[in-house]
């Protein structure tokens, strides 16, 4: 029998962050987001619950929980705001899962007590300021110099990458070439190393309180033990980083676009226009069930992904379905919203305006659409006529 009720943990924890989300992130949000200021307060309170500890086992100070259950943390995070969403977000999957998954024991030893503690974030340095969807054209190096790799290369749009409690950032680095190709290898280097420059924040469209520079390094010295995982095989470990990170940014997604439809509902009853509340009229009725049907399609497939990827099945493809599908359902809603909205969807000072700030970002990081459709097509045996 096919059941897609939650398991009781997962309701409760679903629950518990969703209260957090409307009382505790809600009423001062939007200051932080006007004033383009990392929220300290919120993201230590999210640590002291133990969000960024919930995929972890209990054996390294998490949870003891799943992926899943940080994807349900993310949706109802993001109903409210996606710059807190997105922090979490990187900052277990792209800071701390890493080295969870690929690091040594002395690594995991040194970093993930204060990673999934949420007292420290991590940051994953892929993209270069040429690089874009194409991460493989990495030119950031890394030369090994007796027991030391130097390391020299700008990262762009890393997010956490800058905060006051920062860490460390894993970068991908060229470390030499075998048959012709780029070796490619994930190096850990801990902020505040000489060589290790961290520009102003950006001034971005949306995720306004999130942290988001680029990174730069110019003859940057860190220990050879610093290599994470196997040299040459940091593209791969970061490829596979990102078909779980794609899960977790369609939940995020899904969450935005349910805040869409949360917001509107609200609205529709109380706005009157040409003596009716405008929840009365057959157009504004006919535009939320559309939202709303977008975003329980995208639910699903965000659920099918996950639970294809707890039970340890390919869901490479999955992956790029619920990303394309959900982040395009955010897009779509946020845009239906402002128009519901009308002038008052314009202001930053209203959710939806936010919403519609936020949502365009989740059509292009950790993979754009055309990399989503990209990845299916390959997943279905379709080839490039070269090939």
């Amino acid at each position: 029998m096919i059941d897609f009720r939650l398991e009781e943990e997962h309701e409760a924890l679903r629950k518990t962050v969703r209260e957090f989300a409307r009382e505790e992130v809600a009423p001062v949000i939007g200051d932080y987001y006007e004033r383009c200021e990392f929220p300290y307060e919120i993201v230590a309170k999210m640590g002291r619950m133990g969000l960024f500890g919930l995929p972890f086992p209990e054996s390294v100070g998490g949870m003891g929980g799943d992926y899943f259950a940080l994807c349900l943390a993310l949706e109802e995070l993001a109903r409210v705001d996606s710059s807190v969403a997105i922090t979490l977000e990187a900052g277990v999957s792209l800071g701390a899962m890493p080295i969870y998954r690929f690091g040594t024991p002395e690594q995991r030893e040194q970093w993930l007590p204060s990673l999934v503690s949420g007292e420290a974030l991590g940051a994953f340095g892929l993209t270069e300021p040429g690089g874009g969807s194409d991460a493989g054209a990495t030119r950031t190096t890394a030369r090994r110099d007796g027991d030391s790799w130097v390391v020299n290369g700008t990262k762009a749009f890393i997010t956490n990458s800058g905060t006051d409690i920062t860490r460390l950032v894993t970068v991908t680095a060229v470390t030499g070439e075998r048959d012709g190709r780029k070796q490619i290898s994930a190096i850990i280097i801990p902020s505040g190393t000489p060589g290790f420059a961290v520009s102003k924040k950006y001034s971005k469209v949306g995720w306004s309180a999130s942290d988001t520079r680029e990174l730069s390094f110019a003859d940057c010295v860190v220990p050879a033990s610093n290599l994470l995982g196997e040299e040459g095989r940091g593209y791969a470990q970061f490829l596979s980083t990102l078909d779980e990170g794609r899960v977790a940014i369609s939940a995020l997604s899904v969450g935005l676009a349910q805040g869409c439809v949360d917001e509107c509902v609200r609205y529709v009853a109380e706005r009157a226009a040409f003596g009716h509340k405008i929840g009365e009229y057959q157009a504004i009725q006919f535009k939320i069930a559309d939202m709303e049907a977008r975003t329980h399609v995208a639910r699903l497939a965000y659920y099918d992904a996950a639970a294809r990827m707890l039970r340890k099945q390919p869901f490479k493809r999955q992956a790029a379905i619920a990303k394309l599908v959900s982040s395009e359902a955010a897009m779509d809603n946020a845009r239906e919203a402002t128009q519901i909205f009308g002038g008052y969807g314009f202001m930053n000072e209203f959710p939806v305006g936010r919403f519609y700030r936020d949502a365009k970002i989740l059509e292009i990081g950790e993979g754009t659409s055309e990399v989503q459709r990209m990845l299916i097509a390959r997943d279905l045996g379709l080839t490039r006529p070269w090939q």
